[in-house]
């Protein structure tokens, strides 16, 4: 079975959408849509009785919200990959983002029209990429072993950064959850999604983390026991003005087809904080943070991924690591062990 297409449940309240959505995922071979639903309460009881691997779940469906319907679809097929889709709004990203809280694997921003004609091709890509990743992973979890059976030399960093994309909001959510309300140094963070939800990202991270959190804007000071998100659309940097360390927004050019991207986050903190930087590539598509792990290890920096078992996508940890200079490989759960405590300055 782990060769048969990946079977989709399609949730939306718009029969349009849901036609629109059929025929842009069904272009790809690997996936079969097996139902569609126009509500909450008819996706639960279609969850159950058609079996499917992942599930779309839209946002705001009358009868019964996504949000409602959650819980309730977990319940009635346990092991499926709710992906939740939602306007590129702010009250939709914390919509989301609450939902990835509830047992949500993943999300998709709708397309805008605003954005012109190249809007819905992106967002089937995305849409169709998350789909197979999740439904893959679920379907080979009870074969998947942590690669983690090392030990990483316990750190007091002066920063953390964090990069991640595909899958990393649920980690990054994880992580910070462990924390609770002790951090002793700065954490960077760079998570591949637009900008409506970076802003409701940081507000998460600070809510289960219990400390402050800020999406990062212009000039904004960097103070110990903070969180900062890199902003959509924009790079974040760091910079040292009269000895103190400042946020800073670059407008330059997307890397490796992302923008924010992990890579000149981590150029710019290696080159600032050196040997006292702890950084760490998280699940994600494609090879973003790899060179710049190899800077913060030309720095004196020292780099772990999250291994490949608990990753949903291997990308962007398993480039990183093949750079020969990580300390090692740890599983989502040793990774959140090991950076809470870090991040409290543990020994």
């Amino acid at each position: 079975m782990t060769n048969a297409p990946v079977g989709v449940l399609l949730v939306d309240d718009s029969a349009v959408a849901r036609g629109m959505i059929q025929r842009g995922v069904e272009s790809d071979p690997d996936i079969r849509v097996v139902g569609a639903a126009g509500d909450g309460r008819a996706a639960v009881e279609m969850a159950g009785s058609l079996a499917p691997d992942v599930i779309l779940l839209d946002v705001e469906m009358p009868v019964m919200n996504g949000l409602d319907a959650l819980p309730k679809i977990l319940a009635a097929r346990p092991g499926a990959a709710v992906i939740m889709a939602s306007a590129l709004t702010r009250r939709h990203a914390g919509m989301s983002l609450r939902a990835l809280q509830l047992g949500a694997v993943d999300y998709v921003p709708k397309p805008d029209a605003a954005n012109g004609p190249s809007a819905l091709p992106a967002f089937l890509d995305e849409l169709k990429t998350k789909i197979k990743a999740h439904g893959r992973q679920r379907r080979n979890t009870p074969a998947r072993s942590s690669a983690s059976t090392i030990t990483l030399p316990r750190l007091k960093p002066a920063a953390i950064a964090i990069g991640s994309s595909t899958g990393g909001p649920p980690a990054l959510l994880r992580i910070f959850g462990a924390v609770k309300g002790v951090l002793r140094c700065p954490v960077f963070i760079t998570q591949h999604m637009p900008a409506s939800f970076t802003a409701m990202l940081a507000e998460q991270l600070g809510r289960v983390a219990g400390v402050p959190a800020f999406e990062g804007a212009e000039g904004m000071p960097v103070a110990p026991g903070h969180i900062y998100v890199a902003p959509g659309g924009r790079h974040m940097l760091v910079r040292k003005a009269e000895d103190r360390p400042l946020i800073s927004l670059s407008d330059g050019p997307a890397e490796n087809f992302c923008k924010p991207a992990v890579d000149p986050m981590l150029r710019s903190l290696a080159a600032l904080y050196g040997r006292d930087l702890l950084a760490v590539v998280l699940t994600g598509m494609g090879r973003d943070g790899a060179d710049g792990c190899l800077e913060v290890a030309r720095h004196g920096g020292r780099f772990f991924v999250q291994d490949e078992p608990t990753s949903v996508v291997w990308g962007m940890p398993g480039a990183a690591f093949k750079t020969g200079k990580a300390m090692g490989q740890l599983s989502i759960g040793d990774t959140t062990d090991y950076l809470a405590s870090a991040m409290r300055g543990a020994p």
